[in-house]
C-alpha cells in the first residue's frame, strides 16, 4: 500500500446521491491523494465540489462502464442495493479497485433471515426471532403468543431503505404489519420473507468499523434517530438525525461489542466462505444485559456518516486503500475530540407520500462557517434554483465544544434554512446533552 502526499493522485468515483455520499465526497476532496472526484449520479450539493455524472446508481454494469471509460482509480459505493447486486465482484473480475464487500458477504444486509441465522449459529448476541416465508405461518405464530409476549418487531427480510421495521405492541398490530409487508408488499420484494423478533428495551447505538477480513478498525461511535417525529414517535425512516460520539457506548460496552460482536462476526464470515472486506455497520441495542445486534449493514450509515466525516482527521483514502490491500493494521485513525450533531431536514410526509420541487432558501447565509456543513441528500437545481428532490433533503451538521454547543449550532443553522413543507425533529442530540450535563 502506498500512502501519503507522495503517492500518485487518484481519480475517485463515489456512487450514490444522498447525504452520505455528499459527506464522503466532501471528505475525499480534502485528501492530497485525489486529483479528481466523480459522483454518479450525485445531487446539487455534490455538484458544487465534484463532477456529477448522470448514471443511475442502481445498475452495476453502467457504473462499471463509467469507471472504465473515465479511467477511475478507485470506486466507493454508497447504496447497499449495489453491493448486494454484486458490483464488487463485477469490478474485481475486471481488475478494478473498489471498496466494499462481495455479493455473498453483502447478504449480511441483503437478507435479515440469513444474518439472524448466522448470528444464532455463531452465538452473536441478538434478539430471539422466528423467520417466515408464508403469511399463514406468520399469523399462526403471532396468535400463539400470549399478551405478555408483546410488543414484537416485524421486519422485512430484504432491503427496504431502513423502513421495513414495524414495532407492534399488540397481536392485532403485528398481524396487520405481516399483511402489509407480505401481502400488500409495502416494501416491495423485501417482504417476501419476514423476521418476527422480540422487542428489545434499551438505547440504540451505531458501531461502524473498517475491516480487511483480518484486522478491525472501529470508527468513533454514533447514534441515529430512526423514527420520523420528535420523541421517537411515528414510522421508521432512513434516519432523521445522528450524533457522534454516543456516550451510551461506554469503554466497557465498546470492549463487549468488539469481543462479542465484531470479532466473532468477521471470523464467522471467513468460515462461511465470504471473507468480509469493507465497512461493517452494527446497529445495536444497549440493553441491561449488554449490547445486542438489531441489524448489520454493509455500507456507511446515513446519516451517521455526516457527523463521523466531520470528526475524522485521518485521510479517508488511506483508510480505504488499506482495507482493499489487506494492510489495515498499518494505519491509525485520528479524530476531532469535539462532538458533532446532524439534523435532517425532510419533506413533510416522509417516509410516506411527500412533495418535491420546493425552493430552498438560506444556504448562502451559512457560507464560511467551518464548523457547520450542510450535506445535501434530496436536492436538485432547476432553472438556476435549488429545490427539494427527495424525502430527506439536507443533513445540517455541526461541531461543538460539547454536545449542547454542537446541538445549538446545528439548530441555529437549520433555522437559517427554509423550504415549504419542511419537517425536522427538534430533539436530535438530547440524550447526549442530558448525559453531558449529568456528568
Amino acid at each position: 500500500m502506498t500512502t501519503g502526499t507522495n503517492a500518485t493522485p487518484l481519480k475517485v468515483l463515489v456512487v450514490g446521491s444522498g447525504g452520505r455520499e455528499h459527506a464522503l465526497v466532501w471528505k475525499i476532496r480534502q485528501s492530497p491523494r485525489t486529483r479528481e472526484v466523480l459522483c454518479a449520479p450525485g445531487n446539487a450539493g455534490i455538484a458544487s465540489i465534484a463532477r456529477c455524472v448522470d448514471v443511475s446508481a442502481d445498475d452495476p454494469a453502467k457504473i462499471l462502464a463509467l469507471a472504465v471509460n473515465e479511467g477511475v482509480d478507485l470506486t466507493i459505493v454508497g447504496p447497499e442495493a449495489l453491493l448486494c447486486a454484486g458490483i464488487v465482484d463485477l469490478f474485481q473480475e475486471k481488475g478494478l479497485r473498489i471498496f466494499g464487500p462481495t455479493r455473498k458477504a453483502a447478504m449480511l444486509e441483503g437478507s435479515k433471515v440469513w444474518a439472524k441465522k448466522l448470528m444464532n449459529q455463531y452465538r452473536i448476541p441478538t434478539a430471539a426471532f422466528r423467520a417466515f416465508a408464508a403469511v399463514k405461518d406468520a399469523r399462526d405464530y403471532i396468535r400463539s403468543r400470549s399478551s405478555d409476549q408483546f410488543p414484537v418487531v416485524v421486519k422485512a427480510s430484504g432491503l427496504a431503505s431502513g423502513k421495513g421495521v414495524v414495532i407492534c405492541p399488540t397481536e392485532k398490530e403485528a398481524t396487520a404489519a405481516v399483511l402489509q409487508i407480505m401481502e400488500e408488499r409495502r416494501f416491495g420484494d423485501a417482504g417476501s420473507e419476514i423476521v418476527i423478533e422480540e422487542f428489545l428495551k434499551g438505547e440504540e447505538a451505531s458501531i461502524l468499523a473498517l475491516t480487511d477480513g483480518k484486522t478491525i478498525a472501529v470508527l468513533e461511535t454514533a447514534q441515529d434517530y430512526k423514527q420520523a417525529l420528535t420523541g421517537d414517535r411515528g414510522p421508521n425512516t432512513g434516519g432523521m438525525g445522528a450524533y457522534s460520539p454516543a456516550p451510551v457506548v461506554t469503554p466497557k460496552i465498546a470492549r463487549q461489542v468488539d469481543a462479542e460482536v465484531l470479532v466473532p462476526l468477521v471470523h464467522a464470515m471467513y468460515r462461511e466462505g465470504c471473507k468480509y472486506k469493507g465497512l461493517l455497520y452494527a446497529g445495536l441495542m444497549i440493553t441491561k444485559s449488554g449490547p445486542k445486534v438489531l441489524e448489520f449493514n454493509v455500507r456507511f450509515g446515513d446519516p451517521e456518516t455526516q457527523p463521523l466525516m466531520m470528526r475524522l482527521r485521518t485521510d479517508l483514502i488511506d483508510l480505504i486503500e488499506a482495507v482493499i490491500d489487506g494492510k489495515l493494521d498499518q494505519v491509525e485513525m485520528d479524530w476531532d475530540p469535539r462532538p458533532a450533531v446532524c439534523v435532517v431536514m425532510a419533506s413533510r410526509g416522509y417516509p410516506e407520500k411527500y412533495d418535491t420541487g420546493q425552493a430552498i432558501h438560506g444556504l448562502d447565509t451559512l457560507a464560511g462557517q467551518s464548523d457547520v456543513q450542510v450535506f445535501h441528500a434530496g436536492t436538485a437545481r432547476r432553472n438556476n434554483q435549488l429545490v427539494t428532490a427527495g424525502g430527506r433533503v439536507l443533513g445540517v451538521t455541526a461541531l461543538g465544544k460539547d454536545f449542547l454547543g454542537a446541538k445549538e449550532r446545528a439548530y441555529a443553522a437549520v433555522r437559517a434554512i427554509s423550504f415549504d413543507r419542511c419537517h425536522y425533529r427538534t430533539d436530535i442530540g438530547d440524550r447526549a446533552v442530558i448525559r453531558d450535563l449529568g456528568d
